[in-house]
């Protein structure tokens, strides 16, 4: 693989990290904060979530957000991963402040973010690196799940043989310009889409399997029959009725798609 042109500041990430607010949640155990830190010379904000009351290093697991951004949905899942005895960081993949309240805006923090692979791979692996240093995370030990155009991200880096142990897409975009090569992808795939999905269609669920056959990766594919597009959004029926957007929440899809997750953990993580 070439040499990025997006590499990391020289600036190591335990001393340009900056914590901002630390603030232990109702179940008392579970702690978060929220960072600050810099990939070539930009600011991002992410938000870790752990259980301090655990005993010993434990995995982590990164969380990428849809595309609005960096928000409170992201937030709430790295709490609930947390409460299942991970430590988890909600990265930013948009940078500090840009949150969409907008289809347009989303579309456009969307496309900055992903005007080349190897700018997505320095955010995504600077954030892996600040979660890799937290002092309650096994290093050895880290999986990413993302959630619509996070689950696209996640899957890429999966393409690109990135170490990770897990890779979760949530009615993420399957196809991609970047194609899984023999031997390259390292950890296990799960993938949940939904059936009624216009913004992830069959052809592209099809080759996701093909590509996945093909590289000799370890892929689990579920699909919902009669599901929208981001149905782990509670708040999915909001934008759909304020944006006319082909999205829905659908509480079965997402709980089984969690469960679905945290056997996956648990499998990979068992040693």
């Amino acid at each position: 693989m070439k040499t990025s042109r997006h590499a990391l500041t020289a600036v190591p990430l335990s001393v340009a990290a900056t914590l901002i607010l630390a603030s232990a949640q109702a179940t008392a155990a579970i702690q978060t904060e929220t960072l600050n830190y810099e990939v070539n010379g930009e600011s991002f904000t992410g938000y870790m979530a752990y259980d301090d009351e655990a005993k010993g290093k434990r995995p982590g697991v990164l969380v990428v957000h849809e595309w609005w951004g960096h928000n409170e949905f992201a937030r709430n899942q790295a709490e609930k991963l947390a409460a299942e005895g991970y430590t988890a960081f909600a990265l930013d993949m948009y940078g500090s402040g840009k949150l969409a309240e907008h289809p347009e805006d989303a579309q456009q923090f969307m496309k900055e973010a992903t005007r080349d692979m190897d700018q997505v791979k320095a955010r995504f692996m600077a954030a892996k690196e600040l979660l890799q240093q937290h002092d309650s995370v096994d290093s050895s030990r880290i999986a990413a799940q993302g959630y619509c155009f996070g689950g696209a991200v996640v899957l890429n880096m999966a393409r690109m043989g990135v170490d990770l142990d897990a890779v979760v897409s949530y009615h993420g975009a399957l196809g991609s310009p970047v194609k899984a090569e023999a031997g390259q992808v390292q950890p296990r795939i799960h993938a949940y889409t939904g059936g009624a999905d216009k913004m992830v269609p069959a052809d592209q669920v099809a080759g996701l399997v093909k590509e996945m056959h093909d590289a000799g990766a370890d892929l689990t594919l579920v699909t919902f029959p009669g599901v929208l597009h981001s149905f782990t959004n509670p708040g999915a029926d909001r934008f759909a009725e304020e944006f006319n957007m082909p999205v829905g929440y659908d509480e079965d899809a997402a709980t089984r798609s969690w469960e679905g997750t945290m056997r996956l953990y648990e499998e990979v993580f068992r040693n």
